[in-house]
């Protein structure tokens, strides 16, 4: 059996570029700016990939998002037919602010196997690496999964990290957790990075908890088929009014949505490149002549992870690119 392209290699070239575009906005207070110029570079390289591919998970509508919009066709429109979820940065205010762990993102899977959110942007969420894989349960108290993820791994609860985002909704959740003793990182933003460094082993990282992006969820999924890990969340809505529109759209918010509901095939591809420096990867460093970037390639299918250093050269990228550096 001869095997199948694996797209993670090429769709690495679109991080890259990405990051390159929006980390020399780093620091500058400015995240539209960012954002715009990861979008901007992302979609050139994506149009010169030969596939198929659909946006469906996007920067948002057509109307407000010119470019990179759920719905948008990329890629040269032969090859294999792919969904396409894109998170150009995962932490554009970590970018604004020179914080650390931002990261631009890219996922694929065939056509019709990625979980479409709709216009509900938030879902609860636990993550955890290959170790506590199977020994989770959302709906189980928060103590009971800590514990069950301190046997898998080994650990005294003391020794656990649990990552959660830092949000006023979150206050119960951080109280619960710091009264079992369990250490905690509290993040402003970025947890497509949290949920891959449960698989990361220099991160440290033992779990994610808590409510975050559902577009973040879906492509994390994506990262997690191949490195092993397991995520589950439920839709989460922010007012009755929200959940009103979901059950009348079909959406389920009491679901248990597993892996297998957020990304139905092993057949995935993920990428992501480093903006600023992080436990999962460091952010891009420039130089006079050019720059290096640190990203992931993840093969779902077999598994493969590779950690791609890259030294890039802008004598010759800006010969033959219209991206500006």
């Amino acid at each position: 059996m001869e095997p199948t392209r694996n797209l993670a290699l090429e769709l690495v070239r679109v991080t890259e570029v990405a990051a390159l575009a929006a980390g020399r906005q780093m620091g500058r207070g400015d995240k539209n700016t960012s954002d715009k110029s990861a979008v901007d570079a992302m979609r050139i390289v994506l149009s010169s990939i030969r596939m198929a591919g659909v946006i469906v998970i996007g920067e948002g509508e057509k109307d407000e998002a010119p470019m990179l919009y759920n719905g948008e066709a990329v890629g040269t429109g032969e090859g294999p037919k792919v969904d396409i979820a894109v998170d150009p940065i995962d932490g554009t205010r970590l970018v604004a602010s020179g914080n650390l762990n931002a990261i631009a993102t890219i996922a694929a899977a065939p056509r019709g196997a990625m979980y479409n959110p709709g216009p509900f942007l938030y879902m609860n969420k636990i993550v955890v690496g290959p170790e506590a894989k199977g020994k989770i349960d959302i709906e189980r108290p928060v103590a009971d999964n800590l514990r069950a993820i301190a046997k898998a791994r080994s650990k005294a609860l003391e020794d656990l990290t649990v990552v959660i985002l830092d949000r006023p909704r979150h206050d119960a959740l951080v109280a619960e957790v710091r009264a079992l003793g369990v250490r905690i990182r509290l993040i402003p933003d970025g947890d497509v990075a949290a949920s891959l460094m449960t698989c990361w082993g220099d991160s440290g990282i033992d779990a994610l908890l808590g409510i975050g992006g559902t577009p973040e969820g879906v492509i994390s999924a994506c990262a997690l088929r191949g490195m092993g890990g397991e995520i589950q969340g439920k839709l989460f809505a922010r007012n009755p009014q929200e959940l009103q529109k979901g059950e009348e759209m079909g959406y389920d918010f009491c679901k248990v949505l597993t892996i297998d509901d957020l990304v139905s095939s092993d057949d995935v591809f993920f990428a992501a490149t480093g903006i600023t420096d992080g436990e999962l990867l460091r952010g891009v460093r420039y130089f006079g002549s050019g720059a290096k970037t640190d990203s992931l390639g993840i093969r779902g299918l077999t598994g493969t992870v590779r950690e791609i250093l890259a030294t890039h050269r802008w004598d010759k990228l800006n010969t033959l690119s219209s991206i500006k550096y």
